[in-house]
């Protein structure tokens, strides 16, 4: 049964001051995004009180005046894109009145399936994500929406443009709205007050010219629409894997034998991500099957905040993501005994290249990703990071029940987050058609008892 959703109410929520209007220039980080799909999450809390009386007059209410709070640190985030004709690229925008937009909703979908360790249609959490108001002339930065799931929890879904903030500082807004929420007070927690200087993040050369040249509609060049997604196909499945500390350990000593025994052995840079990056990109590959002279590939985001001299604070406000790719790449290389050693060493020598210059040559690496990825490839991304602390978003019910990625869709992509109990563990968000997840999934627990 498909479940269905009540819409009960859609509200504007205004900062709680009402500070003069503001403006904040993009920086070459943030135009790679401003075309791109935004990034849709959605954070469960598992709560038996959840009824329609408290979920109207303690939930909701908390979850709104807490977050007028919060905007008023966050003011960008009430604002909005837009791209003024005198101006060389899209800017953002905080005009007084400038609100977010805040979905109330109930839904009789199975609280427990959304959350466990079973697959599930892709299509059950669209419902729960809200729409981002964008236009020709103007982009939201942030949408939200509460949904009930009578007697069972409820959930923050929250839709966030790209261009205007990447994971770290949406996780950075969370655990302040959280914390506000929690406490009913004002937070002044000095890690979470954003910073605004854009002069830490230096511009090497022509490098903005570049990226607002990529993707622009030659009609409409300074358009603020989203590039068209892809659709969705009505058979792809939702499938969350979590590994505990010992399965991870386990994964590493294999790699760590394998490579000494192997004909070229080299220690390898074993971290919790390229063992379980490594994993998942073997067994994904495995999966699809196919022919062996296939190209394959994978890319991961890279957090360039210390990677940069002088590095940039860590409570920075935006964009501070590069990404290192490796292809084209074959998928027998990952298909025989040595596959998952063949794909550790790979993205260990890619963690440890990583300097300065992932950020400095952003549009030569962008460039090179689009010109060398052949038709039909299985090119691997990840959202999201075992270092955002997710599972830490205490609202005042309770941590997280599960966190999911929704937009893991818009490409083949997993999601990564720490694990929920805090003792070392990962868990991987796969979005795949039903037969390719039902290999993926086996594929997945027999490498766990080898």
């Amino acid at each position: 049964m498909v479940s269905a959703l009540n819409v009960i109410d859609v509200s504007r929520v205004t900062p709680s001051d009402s500070p003069e209007p503001f403006t904040l220039s993009l920086t070459f980080f943030d135009l790679l995004w401003y075309k791109l799909h935004p990034v849709q999450r959605v954070i469960f809390y598992r709560l038996a009180d959840a009824t329609r009386p408290f979920f109207d007059s303690v939930i909701v209410p908390n979850l709104k005046s807490s977050l007028s709070s919060s905007l008023s640190h966050y003011l960008p985030l009430a604002g909005k894109l837009v791209w003024d004709s005198l101006d060389k690229k899209p800017s953002l925008k905080y005009s007084q009145n400038d609100a977010v937009s805040f979905t109330v909703a109930e839904s009789n979908a199975e609280f427990s399936l959304l959350t466990g360790n079973k697959q599930f249609p892709t299509t059950e959490l669209y419902p729960l994500v809200p729409e981002l108001q964008v236009s020709d002339e103007s982009a939201s930065a942030v949408s939200f929406q509460v949904t009930l799931f009578p007697n069972q929890g409820f959930c923050i879904g929250v839709t966030a443009h790209h261009a205007v903030l990447d994971g770290k500082t949406t996780t950075m807004f969370l655990k302040f709205w959280a914390n506000t929420c929690k406490r009913q007070q004002d937070q002044t927690v000095n890690d979470l007050i954003p910073i605004y200087d854009r002069t830490v993040i230096k511009a090497p050369g022509d490098i903005e010219t570049k990226m607002v040249s990529g993707g622009k509609e030659p009609e409409n060049p300074r358009s603020l629409k989203i590039l068209p997604s892809q659709e969705l196909s009505p058979d792809v499945v939702r499938f969350t894997l979590d590994l505990t500390r010992e399965d991870i350990q386990t994964l590493r000593e294999r790699l760590k034998r394998e490579s000494s025994a192997s004909s070229s052995p080299k220690e390898l840079r074993l971290s919790t991500f390229v063992v379980t990056f490594s994993y998942a990109f073997t067994c994904l590959v495995r999966a699809r099957g196919g022919d062996p002279n296939r190209p394959v590939g994978y890319g991961f985001a890279v957090d360039c905040r210390s990677l940069l001299d002088p590095p940039v604070p860590s409570n920075y406000f935006g964009n501070c993501v590069s990404a290192s790719f490796r292809m084209p790449l074959t998928a027998e290389t990952f298909m025989g005994e040595e596959g998952f050693l063949s794909a550790a060493r790979m993205v260990s020598d890619s963690v440890e290249g990583l300097d300065e210059t992932v950020a400095l040559k952003l549009p030569e690496i962008m460039g090179a990703f689009t010109s060398s990825l052949p038709p039909g490839a299985q090119l691997l991304s990840v959202a999201g990071s075992t270092r955002f602390g997710v599972y830490g978003l205490d609202f005042g019910w309770g941590k997280p029940q599960r966190v999911v990625i929704v937009s893991i869709d818009q490409g083949e992509a997993i999601s990564m987050a720490e694990g929920r109990d805090g003792n070392g563990g990962v868990e991987i968000g796969f979005s795949l058609k039903k037969h390719e997840m039902e290999s993926l999934i086996d594929l997945l627990h027999q490498g766990l008892k080898s």
